[in-house]
């Protein structure tokens, strides 16, 4: 009762904060998971992190509807038509966005923007149309106050696309967070250029390497942070390993690699099955849900998300030699490619129940750790303050690691704004992570006031108001303020084009 009344009396929550807090206070009141008592012991170390679910499932963690055939066919149950002209679809989307849930109470995916407007162009001035787009992208940074809110643009260039590029660059808005999906056989030079000088004034976009998420899954889209699932489905939930928490249990390497990690791994397996299991069979949220009843979601369309985080950390401990560490040591890179083989190979090899788009196994991912993470390294990166001199060595080791995660892992590069004036050497660098196997790669100028934190965009000047204890239109803005503090992100090596 006393969390909820703290909930009720801040000062530092708006009205909109207060009521999503007290919802998850509800649901955590409940007790209707059966977990084991030696899985709890690695929840209670925190070598288990559900990511704050909630203890009851009853919507999945991240939706991603099929927006195109919603524009096509209309919603039903919305009582809306399918859209004739740019009016219509802008108001279409703005109120489909409004009714489709995920853990954060927002939507974590608004489609590939560029093509759902694309075909409503035609007639339309660029003055008109930048009017009206900048009238619909300020609605969704005010009203989706939740950075992990994302859209993508691309392969293929679009007159929309460079359109909400040069709005963007304008607006300096923290949603939604934008990922181009490149590939070097589709996406001219000039408009990942034109992306790529966009992103060093706001942030935004990201660079997705198109070819290899195709190859995964056909029809895919980028939500939250950098998550990669199916078009029509999404996932239905998150846990991660917190692999210094497990190492710190650790009698040695050996221990480590052939009792301990895989031992935890089955325990986090099934938590995340019984998670999935009270969701599917008694939650009821695939049978009354009218995105499923309409076709614009699926439940065969479902994954289960299996986070990794904290491998720099994990490996370093297990070394134990300060001279020989993660992303600068042959012997200690070896170590992490093991550790992450022993997780791939139980995360191929293990059922996870209902996620037949993933051949029924659960799909790994690069957690980019929580505000409360201290001395944790998201997912597989290289800690902060210890980066390698030269870019590419920086890009190589990525490279290395990043080919375990089909659901998302990145890497975050603060540059310098000198950059501004040769995006052709920008996407120079961009190419050539992607011929090493890099999977997302994003950048921001390092005096912009936009920054990304773990994976979404959060203002410099944002933070510095929840830091005196005022309240802030965007939620992440408390997260991403603690995750700056905390993982001293103010630290990030600042690249440049020598």
């Amino acid at each position: 009762m006393n969390k909820i009344l703290d909930i009720v009396t801040s000062k530092n929550l708006t009205y909109e904060q207060k009521v999503v807090a007290l919802a998850h206070a509800a649901e955590n009141s409940l007790e209707v998971l059966s977990i084991p008592e030696a899985t709890r012991h690695y929840m209670d170390t925190g070598a288990i992190c559900d990511l704050d679910e909630g203890h009851a499932p009853y919507r999945p963690r991240y939706v991603m509807p099929d927006y195109e055939k919603a524009v096509k066919n209309g919603c039903e149950f919305l009582q809306l038509e399918a859209p004739k002209d740019l009016d219509e679809v802008l108001q279409f989307l703005t109120i489909l966005y409004r009714h489709v849930p995920s853990i954060t109470s927002y939507p974590v995916y608004l489609g590939n923007i560029d093509k759902l407007i694309e075909p409503f162009l035609e007639g339309v001035t660029d003055e008109e149309a930048e009017k009206k787009l900048k009238l619909f992208l300020v609605y969704l940074d005010r009203t989706i106050t939740d950075g992990f809110c994302h859209a993508n643009l691309g392969p293929e260039e679009t007159r929309a696309g460079r359109l909400v590029l040069k709005l963007e660059k304008e607006l300096q808005n923290a949603v939604p967070n934008l990922t181009l999906k490149y590939d070097k056989d589709i996406t001219p030079d000039s408009y990942a250029e034109l992306a790529l000088y966009t992103s060093l004034y706001c942030a935004n976009p990201a660079i997705c390497n198109h070819k290899m998420h195709k190859a995964t899954y056909g029809d895919y889209g980028i939500s939250s942070c950098y998550n990669i699932l199916p078009i029509g489905g999404g996932s239905y939930t998150l846990s991660r390993i917190v692999l210094p928490r497990l190492a710190a249990e650790a009698t040695n390497r050996e221990q480590f690699l052939t009792e301990l990690l895989p031992d935890c791994l089955s325990r986090m397996g099934d938590y995340m099955n019984e998670r999935i299991r009270f969701l599917v069979e008694e939650s009821n949220f695939f049978e009354i849900s009218f995105l499923s009843k309409e076709g614009f979601i699926s439940r065969d369309k479902f994954l289960a998300m299996f986070g990794v985080v904290g491998l720099a950390e994990c490996t370093n401990m297990l070394m134990e030699d300060p001279e020989k560490t993660y992303g600068h040591n042959a012997e200690a890179d070896d170590l992490a490619e093991q550790i992450m083989k022993v997780i791939a190979d139980y995360a191929g090899t293990a059922n996870a129940l209902y996620s037949e788009v993933f051949d029924n196994h659960f799909a790994l991912h690069a957690q980019v750790g929580i505000d409360s993470d201290h001395g944790i390294t998201s997912g597989v990166r290289i800690p902060v303050g210890m980066e390698p001199e030269l870019m590419y060595d920086h890009l190589r080791h990525s490279a290395r690691f990043h080919k375990f995660f089909p659901t998302g892992c990145a890497d975050i590069f603060s540059f310098d704004p000198t950059g501004r004036n040769n995006p052709a050497a920008m996407l120079d660098i961009v190419k050539g992570a992607f011929s090493l196997g890099d999977k997302y790669i994003s950048f921001y100028a390092s005096d912009s006031d936009l920054v990304r934190i773990t994976g979404y965009l959060v203002k410099r000047s944002e933070m510095e108001k929840y830091y005196e204890g005022e309240a802030v239109l965007q939620n992440t803005v408390h997260l991403g303020g603690d995750n700056y503090r905390n993982a001293h992100l103010e630290n990030r090596k600042v690249r440049g084009l020598q």
